[in-house]
């Protein structure tokens, strides 16, 4: 196998809740994506940081009932920015240490990255990510009345904050990551599906919402004309008629095959489909562009044919 530019997509969950549960899934990571570089090829790494940014959240929200002057809400991309950080300094130093034990001399470096969404995306008029604690109905009232945000009752446990998930549509820090990977490095980027932004002349304004990190994460696969975009999930293949008798496990998938398994409603959405939907776009949108979607254990043998879920375009 020659040398591949491959884009890895980690979950947020697979980096731990807490900083504890965080500080050893990086190793087990590190090994992983050490064994990809190991074999030649060139990694960029995005992540999720769903179970992270919430900590982040209910962190600062409990901060600002002991210290007036604070807001009672923090600006998501505030969060999201000090999640990227937070994560990327575990991760990048993991990393580091595991390519140093195998006298792999590489630099690892984390980019805070900004993702400019479309502040007319659709997304906005119907937020449907719930984030942050659990509020009574007064509290949610109140923190409405002084803060403008948008709260829904979340399957009968109270009412939490809601935001959009809106599509990215341009990533800032691109020329940064090139130069960077020009220059051999390994790159952290567009963790959480990077902050999100709106573009105000030369202005650049955060937005409360969340960026689906799997469409981040083929955006900048995209940009960066990676030959492979690896989407890690918690089984090692996609299956049809997932947890039925029926059970199918997929190999090789062409993107025609995907979109009607995709109509068919295959795919959970919120957990699945996303992923499908993201390696769909990757590997439609150039030639010789394969998304894998595997377990993290498993990336090298998937990128080496043997395993995994491979959508292609025919």
């Amino acid at each position: 196998m020659g040398k591949k530019r491959i884009v890895i997509a980690l979950g947020g969950n697979a980096l731990g809740k807490n900083l504890p549960e965080q500080y050893l899934a990086v190793q087990e990571t590190s090994r992983a994506i050490a064994d990809l570089i190991e074999a030649g090829n060139e990694v960029i790494i995005s992540h999720g940081n769903g179970p992270q940014v919430g900590m982040i959240n209910n962190a600062m929200a409990a901060y600002s009932k002991t210290e007036p002057s604070h807001p009672a809400i923090t600006p998501l991309s505030v969060c999201v920015a000090m999640s990227q950080a937070y994560i990327g300094y575990d991760l990048q130093n993991a990393l580091k240490e595991e390519l140093l034990n195998r006298g792999i001399k590489k630099n690892v470096a984390t980019v805070i990255t900004q993702v400019r969404v479309d502040e007319n995306d659709p997304a906005f008029e119907h937020p449907t990510k719930p984030i942050g604690q659990f509020m009574t109905k007064e509290e949610a009232d109140a923190a409405v009345a002084s803060s403008g945000i948008q709260v829904m009752e979340d399957a009968g446990r109270g009412y939490r904050r809601v935001v959009a998930s809106p599509k990215p549509a341009e990533i800032i820090e691109i020329d940064t990551v090139k130069d960077l990977l020009n220059a051999g490095e390994i790159v952290i980027a567009s963790g959480g599906g990077g902050i999100p932004v709106i573009r105000q002349g030369n202005h650049l304004k955060g937005v409360g919402a969340v960026i689906d990190k799997d469409f981040a994460s083929c955006l900048l696969a995209q940009q960066l004309n990676a030959d492979f975009l690896i989407i890690l999930t918690a089984v090692e293949k996609v299956a049809l008629r997932f947890g039925t008798p029926e059970e199918t496990w997929l190999d090789d998938i062409t993107v025609d095959e995907a979109k009607q398994y995709m109509e068919e409603g295959h795919f959970a959405p919120g957990s699945m489909l996303p992923k499908v939907q993201a390696g769909v776009e990757f590997a439609e949108s150039g030639v010789g562009r394969t998304a894998l979607i595997t377990l993290l254990q498993k990336a090298k043998d998937g990128v080496n044919g043997a395993t995994g879920t491979r959508i292609i375009k025919k």
